[in-house]
């Protein structure tokens, strides 16, 4: 099996240095988003005293010309802390903070949590809550899905989904591992199941309000990939990671509000805005999701809106008893794996709540 080098180090031996004490100094973990949109970064100061809330982490700064974010010319960033969760690395009272990036001039960085925090202030009256289900697949340090034949593939679809034993899910350690480290963190984690194509998983964030959302669920992206460095794996978040008959990987994003008594009135607005919401639910415009949004799949084509309950193959999956009585919350299944869930919950919010028509975002995923 393919894995990484560091992960074959001796652990128990790190186990010897990570029980030392450590007096009164406190490891904060500072976490960003990087210019891709997709991954995230992260460097670790020490403060000489243990963070209570957000506002006693301070600021810091990084060179955001080596994250595509900034010219080699003028490359400081801000680094400006924004959540704050337990750290299940390095064990309490060391902490992660989540953060947003300023620029030089301390203007946003493009860092959508600064416009999605912005229309979620505007919308709290409304108490928008979001449960993000997020799927992601396991890799070999090669690229080839964890625990696939190295020259071949594993039976089709059909055993793989909530299954169980050997011959059917593959690395339910590292799964269990992350959920574990999720809420030792703190982070909101609700559930996780073995996904349809074999090797790939999904873990459940939420129910989280508004900006909270987009934290808890970049957090625990974050929690994961770190959890895979030590196991040696990678997670990949692309929405279609394998050609052919096999399932992609989405993050369905369930989504209710104080006053939803209507849901057909949501989800008539966003009938009404599918392309502006397809260019937003992935880092590239549509183009990754057109790879998935294929009508197969237990996906709706990305060229169609439609709504129905209980059916997967719609963009709106309408829970059963939802359907039944009018009201509730409803599954917006379109965004990709690898979306930006500050995106997404702004553009949901801006078409159900704020009412907004136009579709500003170019169709690139039509070229």
């Amino acid at each position: 099996m393919s894995v990484s080098h560091s992960s074959r180090l001796n652990k128990e031996v790190r186990e010897k240095y990570i029980k030392l004490p450590q007096g009164d100094m406190v490891q904060v973990t500072y976490i960003w988003i990087d210019g891709t949109g997709e991954n995230v970064r992260c460097k670790t100061k020490t403060l000489d005293y243990e963070p209570k809330s957000i506002e006693e982490v301070p600021e810091w700064n990084f060179d955001g010309s080596s994250t595509y974010q900034a010219e080699g010319s003028n490359s400081d960033m801000y680094l400006i802390p924004v959540k704050m969760f337990r750290d299940p690395f390095c064990l309490d009272p060391n902490k992660l903070v989540m953060c947003e990036v300023l620029k030089y001039n301390r203007k946003p960085a493009v860092n959508l949590r600064h416009t999605c925090k912005k229309i979620m202030d505007m919308v709290s009256d409304h108490i928008p809550w979001f449960g993000m289900e997020q799927e992601y697949t396991l890799l070999g340090i090669n690229g080839h899905p964890y625990g696939w034949p190295d020259n071949g593939f594993p039976g089709p679809q059909g055993p793989y989904y909530c299954g169980v034993g050997a011959d059917k899910v593959y690395g339910r350690d590292i799964v269990e591992s992350h959920y574990k480290a999720c809420l030792y963190a703190g982070v909101k984690v609700c559930g996780t199941n073995a996904e349809v194509m074999p090797s790939q998983w999904e873990f459940q964030v939420g129910p989280c309000e508004g900006i909270d959302m987009g934290d808890h669920l970049w957090m625990a992206r974050f929690i994961l990939h770190r959890v895979c460095e030590d196991f040696g794996v990678v997670a990949t978040l692309d929405p279609k990671p394998m050609t052919g008959n096999w399932n992609g990987a989405g993050c369905h994003t369930n989504y209710s509000t104080a006053d939803m008594r209507h849901i057909e009135d949501a989800i008539e607005k966003l009938s009404k805005r599918h392309n502006y919401h397809i260019c937003v639910y992935d880092p590239r415009g549509g183009k990754d999701n057109s790879r998935r949004l294929t009508g197969q799949h237990e996906t709706s084509s990305i060229h169609d809106f439609s709504a129905g309950v209980a059916n997967r193959g719609a963009s709106i999956r309408i829970p059963r008893q939802v359907g039944q009585e009018g009201f509730g919350y409803f599954e917006d299944r379109r965004p990709a794996a690898n979306c930006d869930p500050y995106a997404v919950t702004e553009a949901i919010v801006r078409t159900t709540i704020l009412n907004e028509t136009s579709s500003e975002k170019k169709d690139y995923w039509k070229n």
